[in-house]
């Protein structure tokens, strides 16, 4: 099975929102089925084939998720992020900033779903293959 450590070293291959598809081949390839994300602390949570999961450490200080969703203006900076406009420390601060408490991406339907503080899911896309 996979490692937090083969992922980070992935992960650290991504530069901009423009990058993540082929992050998600990559770590597809080394078995992931998905993966979630928590926004206040940067853990990642890692599934792979039946019950197999790791964690990754904290990655920072935990921050405020905003109680507020701004939906409307996280799309926009979505957007922006995957065509490559903005850092990841940049997307996770603006995710906390319009109510993104943690997304999870399904790397078997290709799909990342983003969440609020409740668990109520806010959007869901396709992940380009």
């Amino acid at each position: 099975m996979f490692t937090v450590q083969q992922i980070e070293e992935a992960h650290a291959r991504v530069k901009t929102g423009a990058d993540f598809p082929k992050y998600i081949q990559e770590i597809k390839g080394f078995g992931v089925s998905a993966f979630e994300f928590i926004v206040s602390n940067g853990v990642e949570v890692y599934h792979g084939v039946g019950s197999f999961q790791v964690q990754s450490p904290t990655k920072y200080e935990t921050q405020d998720i905003s109680p507020s969703v701004n939906k409307q203006q996280f799309a926009k900076e979505l957007k922006e992020h995957q065509e490559g406009k903005s850092d990841f420390p940049y997307f996770v601060k603006m995710c906390a900033e319009n109510g993104i408490a943690s997304w999870k991406v399904d790397l078997e339907k290709y799909t990342c779903t983003y969440f609020d503080s409740e668990g109520k899911k806010l959007l869901s896309e396709n992940i380009p293959a």
